[in-house]
């Protein structure tokens, strides 16, 4: 499998208390993504973790 951008459209991005912003990873669907976030959440810390298509511009 290839890391092209065309077939990693989803990342999971982490937020932390600052408001920082970090790149968790790259993945191929929504749902994949998804269950990486709420997977990462599920831990308890106090990150926020979102899904964003890539390209997708946050304000």
């Amino acid at each position: 499998m290839t890391d092209s951008p065309a077939m990693l459209s989803w990342q999971v991005i982490r937020q932390d208390d600052n408001g920082n912003r970090y790149r968790v990873g790259k993945y191929a669907t929504r749902d994949e993504a998804q269950r990486i976030a709420d997977t990462l959440d599920a831990r308890g810390h106090k990150q926020l973790y979102s899904v964003e298509r890539i390209g997708q511009s946050v304000q």
